[in-house]
C-alpha cells in the first residue's frame, strides 16, 4: 500500500468519524424528518430527567473515537478466559450441541443432549471469567428437561472439566 492510499484511507476514516458525530440523535437527521418530510416530532430527551449522579456515570461509561483508537485499558472493556479451562469445557461437553460460543466473553451455551450411555438430556451454560486455572474461573450451569439438576452432578461436571483442564496444561508444560 503506497502512502497515497494510506493518507486517503486515513482521511476517508476520519470524515466517516465527523460525519457520525453529526447525527447527534435530535431527529433532523437524515431520516429523521430532514429530507424525507417526516413531521413527527422526536421523543424527549431522557437526559432531562436524570439526576447528576446518573448523568455522570452515564458520560463516564460512553466510549468515543478517541477512546478506541487510544485502545484504553478499561477492565469492561478488556476480558482474559483461561484457554485449558475453555478447551476442557469443549471436550468434555462435546455430547452436547453448542448453540451459542463466544470466546472473548468465556460464555458457552449447549442445546441439549445426552451423555453417553445416559438416559438424561441435560443442557449446560459455561462461563468462563478469569485468566487464572482455577475452580472460581469457571461457572456451569446445568438443565434438564424435568427441570432442575442436582448440584452434586454440577460439581462432578465441574470437577471433570478442571481436571482435564489440568491435564491439558500439563502437556504443554512438556513441550
Amino acid at each position: 500500500m503506497t502512502v497515497q492510499h494510506l493518507a486517503r484511507n486515513v482521511l476517508l476514516v476520519l470524515a466517516l468519524a465527523s460525519l457520525s458525530a453529526c447525527g447527534g440523535g435530535s431527529g433532523g437527521g437524515l431520516f429523521g424528518g430532514g429530507l424525507f418530510g417526516n413531521s413527527q416530532r422526536a421523543a424527549p430527551n431522557p437526559d432531562v430527567f436524570m439526576s447528576s449522579e446518573e448523568r455522570r456515570i452515564r458520560q463516564s461509561s460512553t466510549t468515543t473515537l478517541r477512546d478506541l483508537l487510544r485502545g484504553g485499558t478499561d477492565a469492561n472493556t478488556t476480558l482474559a478466559v483461561n484457554r485449558y479451562i475453555w478447551a476442557a469445557s469443549l471436550e468434555v461437553l462435546n455430547f452436547l450441541p453448542i448453540e451459542s460460543v463466544d470466546p472473548f466473553s468465556g460464555v458457552i451455551v449447549t442445546g441439549y443432549g445426552t451423555p453417553p450411555g445416559g438416559g438424561r438430556a441435560y443442557k449446560a451454560t459455561v462461563l468462563v471469567q478469569d485468566p487464572a486455572l482455577d475452580a472460581r474461573s469457571l461457572k456451569l450451569s446445568l438443565q434438564s428437561r424435568g427441570g432442575a439438576v442436582d448440584p452434586a452432578t454440577v460439581r462432578a461436571v465441574e470437577d471433570a472439566i478442571l481436571t482435564r483442564a489440568r491435564q491439558l496444561r500439563s502437556q504443554d508444560a512438556k513441550f
